[in-house]
């Protein structure tokens, strides 16, 4: 397969889940518009600014690294357009969350990591059979599973955040006995 097939197939798969993410989130927000303005519950928990800022640190700037590394300074196609779409996905991911939580301001933003976390598990996976097996590529496949943990880690700190995003009351021990 060449690199313009590649392209042209990522293209296609990306735009698909993209159109079918935005449907989703523009029906759920037509379902919830009735109610009331969903803001942040604040203050974040303390150990949350230092999580966010590890995701950021190895989910964004460690793989534009690699990116500019191996893609643009060593010119290898294959880890450019795997890390491309990567970036174009998270961006995605970021101005949803944003126009949810800023525009709709509707609890729909809750969900938006829930539909865009799964894909991106798919596109490591699929990043790792696009590169192959050449040596040259260990350490961006390493990259691509240490990510692969990295954000499915991030996905269950995600869902144990449930109860405080939509101010579930929690009783304590000493409630129960």
């Amino acid at each position: 397969m060449t690199y313009l097939n590649i392209n042209l197939y990522l293209f296609l798969e990306n735009l698909l889940f993209f159109i079918i993410a935005t449907l989703l989130i523009v029906v759920v927000n037509w379902g919830w518009k009735q109610t009331k303005p969903y803001t942040l519950p604040l203050p974040f928990p303390s150990w949350y600014k230092a999580w966010f800022l590890s995701v950021q640190v190895l989910g964004i700037l460690l793989p534009l690294v690699a990116m500019l590394l191996w893609g643009l300074w060593w010119g290898d196609r294959s880890v450019l357009i795997v890390l491309g779409w990567y970036f174009i996905i998270l961006g995605l991911q970021i101005i949803s969350e944003t126009v949810t939580l800023r525009q709709l301001q509707n609890v729909v933003w809750v969900m938006v990591p829930y539909i865009y976390l799964p894909y991106r598990f798919w596109q490591l996976y699929e990043g790792l059979t696009l590169l192959g097996s050449k040596s040259e590529l260990l350490w961006i496949r390493y990259l691509l599973v240490f990510e692969l943990v990295l954000w499915i880690v991030n996905y269950a700190i995600d869902v144990s955040q449930l109860p405080r995003l939509f101010r579930w009351e929690v009783k304590s021990n000493s409630d129960v006995s």
